[in-house]
């Protein structure tokens, strides 16, 4: 084997030591590393698949917030003996923010899912194909 080539084989080796795709770390002993960047290759391919959770809720949260804050500061302000639509104003402001703050944590969940599910398919599909997945 030519020093060119044997140097060529040791570079492919150490990136395949190190690479990691979609947080996939694969034991690289004994592995091909022009197979293994294939099958690394197909399973990306693969993990494109999995379709991202829609969370366009925003409007339907903050209305829905909103409305019950009306209700809840219209309410309270009737109990105290004010007039109701003081409450009523504040009890929406407060529902207008908690409806922002619900749709983004909808959001973020939805993500989350997104990346663990992108992940999990990623692992699966190298399991499959015979790799040793270490994490």
């Amino acid at each position: 084997m030519s020093r060119k080539k044997l140097l060529l084989s040791a570079a492919l080796l150490i990136s395949v030591s190190a690479y990691t795709q979609a947080n996939i770390i694969v034991d690289s002993k004994n592995v091909d590393p022009q197979q293994y960047h294939a099958d690394m290759y197909e399973c990306e391919q693969l993990s494109q698949q999995v379709e991202p959770q829609s969370s366009n809720s925003l409007g339907h949260d903050i209305l829905k917030s909103t409305a019950k804050g009306a209700a809840i500061g219209a309410a309270g302000g009737a109990i105290s003996g004010g007039s109701g639509s003081n409450g009523a104003k504040a009890g929406a402001g407060i529902g207008l923010i908690g409806g922002a703050l619900k749709h983004g944590a909808k959001k973020r969940r939805a993500e989350q899912s997104f990346d663990a599910q992108t992940q999990n398919v990623m692992r699966n599909c190298m399991v499959g194909r015979g790799y040793t997945v270490l994490n």
